[in-house]
């Protein structure tokens, strides 16, 4: 963030508080909308130390204003933590709040830094010391620099919301339209719009504040906890008063957590699915004692988050029950706190639908400028000039132009709603449309969560043994008692509860029947006897292994590894024969302990090296059913499908072929990007193999590997992704485009990639289930996460489906949403230039419509169009072409120029014809336009005019390719005719009582009124020719006298290079940086 210090300049201040009442509160409202200019104006430049208020400008360019807050603190100094010494020596703190969080000033720093930022340094080994308790002195000096442990979410009050609501310039645009219809004598349209008006304020009212009141329920939590002080006593504080470094002591059964803690003592099965999606329960360990520092991130296994339900603790204190912990962070800086942030302050939508509406405001702007400098030709009265300029305002610039827009989005959320997706976003609806690549995590999202165990492969230094289908059967030792006990299973209530594939295979060994927990031990007990688990270090995603401490009947402590080091002969050509027929292949290994070994103190890296290798354990995953359809649906539809796992890369690559995601007869290339360390230079290599093969690169030319299109795909793992990321920025590009597999990605590395992905201008879309695919679903344009939750913070949509089948259903949703909105979009600029141009010609004539006329058009014709219009369900087929998002294409606004001027030449013929009749008395001119009603002028521009609200709505609904077609839309259909029919007896045969209250001209000419219906009919059919010329691409013809453009999308320049070097990837050459060639893209 940049921020700018301002004082308050007293003479500035008095100076604007003279001017606003002098300007009419205008000088305020221009205050309200640019809170940059109000600071420019009252304040003066100063240094951030200084600074009374601040000007922010955030990472998207937006700016905010915040006040600088001091308070007075006791002069002391911390014993327990030299980092926030330099912050209360001073006896004034200064700090101001953003977003929720805190800011203070460090002067060791010299600018204003995020609270949490005196913690961050905070070793493991230090977080051990905080067991023994903060001192009362130490507490009541931290609550006053960290605030009080609340995620509290504002609510503002109803008098204050509709103040900033009635401040919108939208609603300051109604207010004054309305104002001048009064002014104009229009007092039933003008009550109309007012009542309209205060009905939405009232609704938008009731659901922000209902929006608001829902999320401060889920993320304001106050509780009473347990806390050690530096006394040994044992506190019952509000969670309210928890600040970094109090120890938190975890009851038995367990707490809903208010604050991040580091688990230090004990083990404690939580359940994350607030903040994941991810159903199945936790088991957090304790933290080693390490001079590393510690991050919640990487020592997720060790922390505990906020918001979280500890379902039970036990091992943690001295009588075996309850858990101990030390709070790492509080309020907004929680992992719950940053996902509330997230909802309360979403990125803006970079959105070019959006950017394109606001220009063509700024057109419709123009146009009405256009018709003022008219009206000044035709008007000669300046107060009504003045009227007049500012009525053809209101009606070329359509106020509802923005609930319009909204409509097919709404229409979506409902329908995703039904089919079991939920949508905490509803702007990302529209931009699902546009969704041009998708990245699935494969376990749980396109193969089974749960794994089956295939067989069990005992090894040794001769090599391996024969393949045991059944763990059963194997002889009683370290290899069963790896199975057995080499998880994080846990016990609840008699039931074992964990990671479904830890579950499997605990059961395999036929000892889940067995399993009982006493105190701080887990106790194990099968064939070979009861073997204690002491300590476990839980899986880690960088280590990529997981190991546990046991002790035997015999008092002999062994280290058993999920992953070893030291591997028998034909271990690579196994392993690699096992995983490319798609199977889960875990390494177990184990060491024996020295009995007086403090595994609690030891490095976990020295523990875990020097193992003997006990086997292999194959788990067979099953790719879901609806996976390969769903791939195949969405590669017909032109769109790019990737996998992001874990998993190894030969597994994800046998899933990626069973999927569809590979073709049968598509090749596969590995790429293997190795890092700069002290012995080597950073190399790069690719080469084709087949399930671990290589082939002659003869045979890949005269396949046509080098062809346009995929004819291959490129698989990378984690680690190779982050050298290139490192070493290889200009080969990065070019490896994105063409890479289908990413394995072994850690889930920092997953959100890097969804980052890289957007960096080429792709809309990124993500679907994924567990707490690893966190950061990334939220990275996403649009990120699905499959959770049996109804929302979810972890993604802007959750799925109940527990497949992948919800994708497609949502891509459709939202394109027949972005084509909806574009609809929407042009009916409402046709609508406005249909009513300019009536209010133009009618000018001419020295009349205009009148009060209920303009009534009818606007609530009776338009308004329910536009609300039934956006009812029509998608396709129910993706089809391979994506709808357009710019609204200043040429087919979008050469469509509303050639509807545009038959719309001008249906209202000055219609105009023409009742001018040329014999019954025509010319208008007297000396008479205001009111004295003139009823008048034939007005009626026949009316009537034509009405039809062509009516004919404008069946024309620009679009159906096919992304919609239902028009006739599918049931309840539009019927109004439709029913409102065509209105039109049509109103320009027959109306009844007298309707004529007078409308104010129409009674013409007893049938044949007259028949020929306006003919003309009618006649703009129809030349408006509807020419809208199905338009969308075959008559238009395009137009494109050939520019020249053919190319694309301004990163992805599209660099698959026309790949497309025309036919030597890319140079295969089985190693290449070091310097010889990675360069892709310039303008």
């Amino acid at each position: 963030m940049d921020v700018k210090g301002y004082q308050w300049v007293r003479w500035r201040l008095w100076l604007c508080r003279l001017m606003a009442p002098l300007s009419l509160g205008l000088l305020l409202l221009v205050f309200h909308w640019r809170p940059r200019l109000s600071i420019l104006l009252r304040c003066c430049s100063c240094p951030l130390a200084l600074a009374d208020i601040l000007l922010i400008r955030d990472s998207f360019g937006e700016q905010h204003v915040v006040e600088v807050l001091t308070e007075e603190m006791d002069e002391g100094r911390s014993d327990t933590d030299s980092h926030h010494s330099n912050v209360f020596q001073k006896t004034l703190l200064r700090y101001y709040l953003y977003e929720g969080l805190r800011y203070v000033w460090l002067d060791r720093k010299g600018a204003y830094c995020p609270v949490s930022v005196l913690s961050e340094d905070w070793t493991c080994k230090d977080l051990h010391g905080f067991q023994r308790g903060l001192s009362l002195e130490e507490q009541v000096l931290r609550r006053r620099i960290y605030g009080p442990n609340l995620i509290d979410v504002p609510v503002k009050s109803y008098m204050r919301l509709l103040f900033e609501e009635v401040l919108n310039p939208f609603y300051v645009f109604q207010v004054c339209s309305i104002i001048l219809w009064t002014i104009d004598n229009y007092y039933y349209y003008a009550s109309c719009i007012l009542i309209i008006s205060i009905l939405s304020i009232s609704i938008s009212l009731h659901e922000i504040r209902k929006q608001s009141t829902t999320l401060r329920n889920m993320a304001r939590f106050v509780t009473n906890v347990t806390i050690r002080t530096n006394s040994g006593e044992e506190q019952c504080v509000s969670s309210l008063d928890l600040v970094p470094g109090d120890c938190l002591i975890i009851p038995q059964e367990g707490l809903l957590l208010p604050c991040d803690a580091a688990l230090l003592g004990g083990e404690c099965l939580v359940n994350e699915s607030m903040l994941t999606g991810e159903s199945v329960p936790v088991l957090k360990t304790s933290l080693p004692s390490a001079d590393g520092r510690f991050s919640a991130d990487s020592e997720r296994r060790h922390t505990l988050f906020c918001g979280t339900q500890l379902i039970q603790a036990k091992g943690g204190r001295s009588d075996g029950t309850g858990a101990v912990a030390v709070v790492t962070s509080t309020g907004f800086f929680t992992a719950k706190g940053r996902l509330v942030s997230s909802i309360l302050y979403p990125q803006p939508t970079n959105f070019r639908f959006y950017r394109d509406a606001a220009k063509f405001l700024l057109f419709l702007a123009a146009i009405a400028l256009g018709g003022t400098v008219y009206s000044v030709v035709l008007l000669a009265s300046w107060l009504e000039l003045v009227v007049r300029s500012l009525d053809i305002v209101t009606i070329v610039v359509p106020p509802a132009l923005p609930a319009a827009l909204t409509t097919g989005t709404i229409y979506a959320q409902r329908r995703l709603k039904k089919l079991g997706v939920f949508c905490i976003s509803p702007p990302r609806i529209n931009i699902s449309g546009k969704v041009s690549v998708f990245c699935f995590d494969k376990t749980g999202t396109l193969t089974e969560e749960g794994l089956d165990v295939w067989g069990v492969m005992e090894g040794g230094p001769a090599g391996f043994s024969e393949l045991v289908p059944d763990p059963r059967r194997l002889n009683p030792g370290p290899m069963l008692s790896g199975l057995a006990c080499c998880h994080t299973v846990a016990l609840l209530r008699g039931q074992p509860l964990g990671d479904p594939l830890e579950l499997k295979m605990f059961q395999s060994t036929g000892w889940v029947n067995t399993l009982i927990c006493v105190l701080l031990h887990c106790f194990c007990q099968g064939v070979g006897g009861a073997v204690a688990i002491v300590g476990r270090f839980p899986f880690s995603s960088t280590l990529q292994r997981m190991s546990v401490v046991t002790v035997a009947p015999g008092g002999q402590s062994l280290l058993l590894v999920r992953l070893c080091v030291s591997v028998p002969v034909h271990f690579s050509s196994t392993l690699g024969h096992f995983s490319a027929d798609g199977l889960r292949v875990l390494a177990l290994g184990y060491k024996p302990l020295d009995a007086n070994t403090d595994f609690r103190s030891v490095e976990r890296e020295l523990l875990e090296t020097d193992l003997t290798f006990l086997g292999l354990l194959m788990m067979k995953n099953l790719v879901k059913p609806e996976s390969a359809e769903v791939i195949n649906m969405l590669r017909l539809a032109n769109l790019r499908t990737v996998m992001v796992t874990g998993d190894n890369i030969l597994t994800a690559v046998n899933v990626a072929k069973s999927c569809g995601m590979v073709g049968s007869d598509e090749k596969v290339i590995f790429v293997k990007a190795t890092p700069h360390t002290p012995h080597s230079t950073p190399t790069l290599r690719f080469s084709l193999g087949d399930g671990g093969s290589a082939q002659d690169n003869t045979e890949v030319f005269t396949q046509g590997l080098y062809q346009a299109g995929f004819g291959y795909h490129l698989a990378v793992n984690g680690r190779s992704f982050a050298a290139l990321c490192d070493h290889f920025p200009e080969y990065l590009p070019k490896v994105l485009m063409r890479t289908t597999v990413f394995a072994r990605m850690a889930p920092e590395q997953k959100t890097q990639l969804v980052k890289e992905l957007q960096k080429l201008n792709y809309r990124v879309g993500m679907c994924g289930d567990g707490a690893n695919d966190c950061g990334a679903l939220r990275a996403a344009d649009v990120g699905v996460s499959l959770s049996e939750a109804e929302a979810s913070v972890a993604s802007p949509f959750t799925s109940k489906t527990e497949n992948i089948s919800c994708v497609p259903l949502l891509i459709r949703e939202g394109r027949c949403s972005l084509v909806t909105s574009f609809s929407l979009f042009r009916y409402m600029a046709l609508y406005s230039l249909i009513q300019f141009c009536s209010v133009l010609i009618l000018y001419t004539m020295q009349t205009n419509l009148s009060d209920l006329q303009f009534l009818f058009c606007d609530l009776v014709l338009v308004t329910l169009l536009a609300i039934v219009m956006g009812r029509g369900g998608p396709s129910s087929a993706l089809h391979p072409s994506r709808p357009p998002a710019s609204l200043l294409a040429l087919p979008v606004l050469g469509s509303l120029f050639i509807h545009t001027c038959v719309i001008v030449t249906g209202q000055v013929v219609a105009l023409l014809l009742t001018t040329s009749q014999d019954w025509y008395v010319p208008l007297n001119a000396t008479r205001p336009g009111e004295d003139n009603w009823p008048n034939p002028e007005d009626s026949s521009v009316f009537a034509l005019s009405g039809f062509q609200y009516i004919i404008m709505a069946v024309v620009v609904t679009k159906g096919h390719p992304h919609k239902e077609p028009l006739y599918r839309n049931g309840l539009f259909l019927l109004l439709l005719l029913l409102l065509f029919s209105v039109m049509a007896w109103l320009v027959l045969d109306p009844l007298p009582a309707v004529s007078s209250v409308l104010q129409l001209f009674t013409v007893s000419d049938m044949n007259f009124r028949l020929l306006l219906v003919a003309v009618a009919a006649l703009n129809f059919m030349i408006s509807f020719m020419a809208e199905v010329l338009i969308d075959l691409g008559v238009l395009d013809c137009l494109r050939l006298l520019r020249g053919r453009r190319p694309s301004k999308k990163r992805y599209k320049q660099l698959d026309g290079v790949l497309s025309d070097t036919p030597s890319w990837p140079p295969l089985n050459r190693t290449l070091s940086p310097s010889e990675s060639s360069v892709i310039y893209l303008s």
